[in-house]
């Protein structure tokens, strides 16, 4: 199975305009991936163009803990 990769800017600008719908597509999309076996792959754009990939999930759990922290920033 293929890698699901996150880029972290889009999470934050989701977090910024508090779009829990996109976030929840996104994490629904990683959770189907972990259990199909692949991994999650957190990266940032850097601006000449290149991503830097700095955090895999493999875990359920590790993904939970991500959303969670992803989550805690939003305003209600």
């Amino acid at each position: 199975m293929e890698d699901y990769i996150i880029n972290v800017g889009q999470i934050e600008e989701l977090q910024t305009i508090n779009d829990t719908n996109s976030l929840d597509t996104i994490f629904q999309r990683a959770k189907r991936t972990i259990v199909g076996g692949g991994i999650v792959a957190l990266v940032r754009q850097q601006r000449s163009g290149q991503t830097d990939r700095f955090e895999e999930f493999s875990t359920p759990e590790d993904l939970e803990a991500y959303k969670k922290n992803v989550y805690k920033y939003l305003t209600t």
